[in-house]
Order: structure tokens, then sequence, then C-alpha cells
């Protein structure tokens, strides 16, 4: 199968890369850039030079593809409503044309959108079959995916864990790190039972690529290794390789330690993947978020 990804260098994307090709499909990659052109083409990939912002583009790499994982976003924490109307507007344009062709989209989304609560009360555990209730970024580019599906596009979403871990990362965990780095202290919020899923990014990739054989359309899968590990262990954890003192803030002072993250570090979203065990055969085979922590390669 030729695939059309976006994000393809990104910290999934390279793990995606390489899992679709030693599966044997062929990668047609996205690049905006000469450097990320000349990467890929290094890589042994085919190039299609073009942009999130240039809808024709994204519909002529759709077009030349048997098959769409789409994982690139604008990561805007200042604007994240334009970030996620660019999404949406990137998943139709790619929908469109696959309209009528039966052939896979496959879009990243995130378990947060499942979040049933803040610290207290704690909620239970997100399913693949529920619904986010709110609009907003992302949630609007899942919800496209069903008038899609009537159309003969065989779309599905992996709703990634807000963490996705693994050597390389930049995500929330390394931000995590500096900032307790930055104030003395690993904190948590309140009593810090609220928990957060993970999963390694190798995992992750598979996962994508599982997705794009075999999904159903308009079916939603979780990314997500760990259930919900509570955030008072990762900051435990944090704490002791950096070999600093481990505190609770209030829900008041959660912002101006975290920054943007403050209201995040604060969300309880436990996420099952149990259906997506039961139904596409994906099986976790990487470390643990709290293993691969302690692995050390975070603190090197």
């Amino acid at each position: 199968m030729r695939v059309f990804v976006t994000g393809a260098s990104g910290f999934i994307g390279t793990a995606l890369g390489r899992d679709l090709s030693e599966a044997g499909h062929q990668v047609l990659a996205l690049a905006r850039t000469d450097e990320s052109a000349n990467t890929l083409a290094q890589r042994g990939y085919d190039v299609h030079r073009g942009s999130l912002d240039d809808l024709e583009s994204l519909a002529q790499g759709a077009a030349k593809s048997d098959g769409v994982i789409h994982l690139a976003y604008n990561h805007d924490f200042v604007d994240m409503t334009a970030a996620g109307e660019g999404d949406l507007r990137a998943v139709n344009a790619m929908g469109d044309a696959l309209a009528g062709t039966g052939r896979p989209l496959v879009i990243a989304s995130g378990t947060l959108l499942l979040s049933f609560g803040f610290a207290t009360p704690l909620g239970r555990a997100g399913t693949e079959d529920d619904e986010a209730e709110l609009a907003g970024p992302r949630i609007n580019s899942e919800r496209a995916l069903a008038a899609l599906a009537e159309r003969d596009v065989r779309t599905s979403s992996v709703r990634l864990a807000p963490t996705v871990h693994g050597p390389g990362d930049q995500g929330f965990i390394a931000r995590l790190i500096s900032i307790a780095r930055e104030k003395g202290v690993a904190a948590y919020v309140g009593t810090g039972e609220n928990r957060w899923p993970a999963v390694h990014r190798l995992d992750a990739a598979r996962l994508f690529r599982r997705a794009l054989e075999d999904a159903p359309a308009n079916s939603h899968w979780h990314g997500v290794g760990d259930e919900g590990v509570p955030f008072r262990l990762i900051a435990e954890t944090l704490g002791r390789h950096l070999e600093l003192p481990v505190v609770s803030v209030t829900p008041e002072q959660a912002m101006e330690h975290f920054g943007f993250l403050g209201l995040l570090v604060q969300l309880d979203n436990p996420t099952s993947n149990l259906l997506t065990r039961e139904r596409l055969g994906w099986r976790v085979e990487h470390p643990s978020l709290l293993e691969d922590l302690d692995a050390g390669h975070y603190f090197a």
C-alpha cells in the first residue's frame, strides 16, 4: 500500500515510517521544507512537497495514495482554536480526495477529549465507544470522520495518550522535567491522585499501521499503554531522578507553577485500551511510562 503520511519527520512519524516500511508499505511523506524533504528522502521515502495550510497539496498527496495517516498538527498553545480549525480543513481536504474510494484515512486525536473531570472526583476510564461531548481542537476533526465515512472513506482516529514517551521525547514529560529543574521541586496538584494515560511511541506507531490496514469506517482506537498513572507517582519519579523534593501545589498555584500545563496536570484522564486490543489485535510491547523514566534517558 502506498501511504501518504503527514508528520513523517516527527516523534511518532519517524517510528511510523519505519514500521510501515518494514511491513512492506511505501511511504509518501509530506515535507514543508527542503531540509525535511532531504531527510525523508534519505530514509527511502517518496516526498510530496506541501504544508498543512496548502489544502491543494494535501488533496493531491491523498489522491495519489492508497491510504492516508495524518499525524501533523500545528501545536499553537496561543491560538488553539485556529490550530483546530486548520486541522479540520486539512482532514476534510484529504477526505474529499478519498471520497468514493473506500480507502483509509487515519487521523491522530487525543484521549484528553474524554476527560471526565479534574483531580476530584476521580472519573471512570474512557472507552473507544465514548464520544467527546464538548467542541474544541481535534474534537471537530474526529467528528468530521463520520460524514466522510458516509462518502465511502474508511475513516478512523487514534486517540493518543497525552504522554507519548520514549527516547527523543520533547513533549509533556520533557517539559515537566524542565519545570522541575527550573523551580527546584517536582510538583503535583492536590493529592496527585488524578491519572494520566501514557503510551510508548513504538506502540503508538504500530497502532496507526494496524488502523490503516484493518480498522472499519468511523472507528476510534486508543493509543494507550498505561491506563492511568497517578500524577503523584510521575512527580515522585522525576524527583527521585533529579534529586529534588516532591511537593503538592494547590489548584490555584498550578498555573503559576506549571505555566500552560497548569490545567492539564490537574485532569483525571484514565483511558481504557481494552476494545482496541480486542477488536484490532493491537498489543502493548514496549516499556511503561515509569519504566521508561527509570531507564534514565530522560535525565541524561
